[in-house]
């Protein structure tokens, strides 16, 4: 079971809430769940035996899976209740009932009041929801009507209060703020009740701003933003494309009433020139076709030309970017998913893809199945080292890493330490007859680039080895006796792996400069006290780290660690000593 394909899938998943879907060998779907971490979750129905014989069944009956990434537990909740309630799923019992969660429902006309429902009609106000129980949604409800008082018109005495005209007023001033607390958004009322507030507590009426204050607790504590969907977001379809140097991945979501009732993503090989504005119009009529969908408005997040007939929207913000976000992130998730997949069940397919691509990326006659990478780290010229890192079949060899003291060269000078440091490694490595790497990758431009190819010509290797160079800001990449630099796809797993060898070599570096600074700050000073030889100078290196450490070191520690008579004389010469 552990090495099923279905259990290779699951373990691609994100660790991330969301829906999961199961279909059986006639691509019906049996079983809807909901989870808080989708990896997790799934790959439990594939790892252990189960007590239950349903479930045993259920897992038995399991042909693929599929998935739908939300941002919260609660949305995922939300969704699940949809798709049971849609699918009908063999295997799902709760949920299958004609009951649904509770919406809120705000009514202008005749005289404006709020409350909740199970049933939607537009036509009736605005719907906003569905809450995850009757509770919440009543709790919301009682909280607006404290807040804003005239919507308690069910009160005979507020009634005689209030004429209905004021009502309405009070409602059109206020809708806006009304609206913000249901989708949780509580910023602006809680800056009108911060000026309530501090106007009664001027006047010293500090029990009534106490009651505001609360008000202003609750409101700060509720949590509600991600449980709403506007119900007025319905019959549309939402389309998001994410793509690397070879595919496209474009997801596909169909809204019923602020619902997402289905989720699918297409995966499509790109061709020579093909953009994503190309390949996004003509998934999205393939997609419509194949789901019958007959959705007259389509939300996507970049322009694209479709038949007239179709409403295109691009939104910028609200609910309908929301869902334009969603459909990307369930895009994005396909993608790693399948580059997981193969990662698990070829890793050696998926090593030869990444280098069959640095091959062709990079120009190069032969794959770089063995790669060095060097950079230099110095303090104005202080303590120079430099670093090489190796990465063989696209994983580093982290026992064939190697660090260098720069040796003759005064003040900060990258090019001669980098060609100092090129020579001595290929030198050592042709000297001991041991492989020689394919490709030599140079921290820097031109100059580091240069200096690099001096030391190969200097060996008799210019045309044995690769080398480029790779400057910081733009990521640009630099060939021998290329005018222009090479710019690779940011996307690209080429350029990922090349970033992941020189962050690896400059984390390296810096750690062997670092640790050699320490010491030479520790020796500078430790070499000034008598009775400290070698053996005993290592000694305290290792345990204070640094010569600052030592000299606030205590009488009785040193006493303690050394010896009463030798830790007393090493704490008087530190007492004295000056820089």
């Amino acid at each position: 079971m552990k090495d099923s394909k279905l259990h290779i899938h699951a373990k691609s998943f994100p660790n991330e809430p969301g829906v999961y879907q199961f279909f059986d060998i006639d691509d019906n779907i049996i079983y809807i769940g909901k989870a808080k971490d989708l990896k997790k979750r799934v790959s439990s129905y594939f790892t252990k035996n189960h007590d239950s014989k349903k479930t045993r069944i259920l897992v038995s009956n399991i042909w693929r899976i599929e998935k739908i990434v939300v941002d919260t537990e609660m949305d995922a909740l939300l969704l699940e209740n949809n798709l049971i309630k849609k699918y009908q799923p063999k295997y799902n019992i709760l949920l299958k009932d004609d009951k649904s969660y509770p919406w809120v429902c705000i009514v202008k006309d005749p005289i404006p009041n709020i409350f909740y429902t199970r049933k939607i009609e537009n036509r009736r106000g605005e719907y906003y929801g569905p809450f995850t129980n009757v509770y919440s949604a009543k709790f919301l409800i009682k909280l607006i009507k404290d807040i804003y008082p005239f919507l308690n018109h069910e009160l005979n005495h507020l009634i005689k209060k209030e004429t209905e005209e004021t009502i309405k007023i009070k409602f059109s001033d206020n809708i806006k703020s009304i609206r913000y607390l249901i989708k949780g958004n509580f910023k602006k009322s809680i800056f009108d009740l911060k000026l309530k507030m501090n106007g009664l507590s001027k006047n010293l009426e500090y029990e009534k701003a106490q009651d505001i204050k609360e008000k202003i607790d609750i409101l700060k504590n509720y949590q509600a933003k991600s449980t709403i969907v506007n119900s007025k977001i319905s019959n549309v379809d939402v389309f998001a494309l994410v793509s690397d140097e070879s595919y496209a991945y474009i997801n596909f979501l169909q809204i019923s009433y602020g619902a997402v009732i289905r989720s699918f993503t297409l995966e499509v090989k790109k061709k020579l020139e093909e953009t994503d504005t190309e390949i996004l119009r003509l998934a999205i009529i393939d997609l419509k076709q194949k789901f019958s969908s007959e959705s007259k408005e389509v939300i996507v997040p970049f322009e694209i030309n479709l038949p007239k007939s179709i409403k295109l929207t691009i939104p910028k913000s609200g609910d309908k970017k929301r869902l334009v976000d969603l459909s990307e992130r369930n895009a994005k998730f396909y993608r790693i998913d399948k580059l997981k997949q193969t990662r698990i069940v070829d890793p050696e397919a998926h090593i030869n893809r990444i280098l069959q691509q640095a091959k062709k990326d990079l120009q190069l006659d032969k794959k770089p199945f063995h790669i060095e990478c060097f950079d230099n780290s110095n303090l104005g010229g202080t303590d120079p080292v430099a670093s090489c890192v190796v990465f063989k079949n696209g994983k580093p060899s982290k026992k064939d890493y190697r660090q260098f003291k720069i040796q003759g060269i005064h003040g900060p000078d990258d090019f001669a330490s980098m060609e100092q440091v090129i020579y001595r490694r290929l030198k050592r490595l042709s000297d001991e007859k041991k492989p020689l790497p394919n490709l030599i990758i140079v921290d820097g431009g031109k100059g580091q680039l240069s200096s690099g190819l001096k030391s190969l010509k200097k060996l008799g290797l210019e045309n044995d080895i690769a080398i480029i160079g790779i400057a910081k800001k733009l990521e640009e990449i630099y060939k021998p006796n290329d005018k222009l630099p090479l710019y690779i796809d940011k996307k690209s797993e080429t350029l990922k792996l090349i970033q992941q060898l020189r962050n690896e070599a400059h984390r390296f570096a810096i750690k062997f400069h670092r640790n050699r600074r320490s010491k030479n700050a520790l020796k500078s000073g430790i070499d000034t006290i008598k009775g400290v030889g070698p053996v005993l100078k290592d000694k305290l290196l290792k345990k204070y780290k640094s010569f600052k450490r030592l000299r606030n070191a205590e009488e009785n520690e040193l006493i303690a660690y050394l010896g009463k008579s030798r830790g007393k004389l090493i704490y008087d010469q530190l007492q004295n000593y000056f820089d």
